[in-house]
């Protein structure tokens, strides 16, 4: 699994996922905001996005 997720992208999901992920925690419903939440955070801890794979992108710079 090679990295396509550059610091300044992953830095971005790390704030997004963790602000999805609260919201929806404190809201009930937000079974979705959950999941998006933890797909970001997940993606941004492993430095690899699959969509970025399927569509030939790399924010990765090294």
């Amino acid at each position: 699994m090679e990295k396509n997720v550059g610091s300044m992208d992953r830095n971005i999901r790390f704030g997004a996922g963790a602000v999805l992920l609260i919201w929806g925690l404190v809201f009930k419903g937000g079974f979705l905001l959950i999941l998006l939440g933890i797909a970001l955070l997940a993606t941004g801890y492993l430095n690899f996005c699959p969509a970025y794979k399927l569509i030939g992108m790399n924010t990765n710079k090294r």
